[in-house]
């Protein structure tokens, strides 16, 4: 069963609990963006946190090349 609210449109079980809710495309991409987004922050976060020594992408590149062989 589902139902329409202001807050949005929900799945219920059989007790009326809200077990699942539906969302437009945009809303979806919406909210997917938002999460990467997110994480992004988080990463970069972490990284700031970290202390490690900041080296050149291309260097980097090179050692994760280098790592690879």
């Amino acid at each position: 069963m589902s139902v329409i609210t202001e807050s949005g449109h929900f799945i219920v079980d059989g007790a009326g609990n809200r077990v699942a809710v539906i969302l437009n495309l945009e809303q979806y991409e919406r909210l997917r963006e938002a999460m990467e987004e997110l994480d992004d922050i988080r990463a970069f976060d972490e990284a700031k946190a970290s202390q490690d020594e900041a080296i050149p992408l291309d260097q980097a590149i090179r050692e994760i090349e280098q790592d690879r062989r």
